[in-house]
């Protein structure tokens, strides 16, 4: 079985972000990163967002991003709900930089601006920004390995874990739950 991509501990995600704003093109990275954490979106798909997905015709960040086929792993079109934490990364982030023309990908590249990084390119540069942060097994899969994990460890069921990640097999999902002493004691409190 390949190893598994480290889930995060939240000092361990506060380390990355504090990296993170040291660097240049801190907003897009920061709003990249936490559309992994905060919506347990795959790289691929985070590579693939284009401007129409998250923003309205009015210029709002949308409460639910509707993928296409051609921009997910499988080609299942798929619902990604936002919560309040990422609206407010997405918002902060169109503010800097906002949409020239809605069919362009949402997070720019120096060399490819409307066209943006594909899904090989934003998996190496997550990797890069875990290694330089220091967080060891760290990849382009960690924050939807974090994201499920989290949800799991607050009681929610892993039908609705396997509809929000977007897999097709509960199996699935199950794996990427990372069980640990925490979750474990709650869990025998309960009896």
């Amino acid at each position: 079985m390949p190893k598994q991509a480290k889930t995060l501990q939240a000092q361990e995600l506060r380390r990355v972000l504090d990296y993170i704003a040291t660097r240049p093109h801190a907003l897009r990275n920061r709003a990249m990163l936490l559309a992994t954490h905060y919506a347990g979106l795959r790289v691929g798909e985070v590579a693939n967002l284009r401007y129409q997905d998250v923003v309205d015709a009015a210029g709002a960040v949308r409460d639910e991003i509707r993928l296409e086929p051609e921009q997910t792993k499988g080609r299942h079109a798929r619902v990604v709900f936002v919560n309040a934490k990422l609206r407010r990364e997405f918002e902060a982030y169109l503010l800097a930089y906002p949409p020239t023309k809605p069919e362009h990908r949402m997070f720019y590249t120096q060399k490819r601006a409307a066209e943006g990084f594909t899904p090989n390119t934003l998996a190496q540069h997550f990797h890069y920004i875990y290694r330089r942060a220091g967080i060891d097994g760290a990849s382009s899969h960690s924050g939807r390995r974090t994201f499920i994990t989290n949800l799991a460890s607050k009681g929610v069921g892993v039908r609705v874990l396997m509809s929000l990640a977007g897999h097709r097999h509960i199996g699935t999902t199950q794996a990427y739950i990372d069980v640990n002493d925490d979750m474990k004691r709650r869990a025998v409190e309960m009896v």
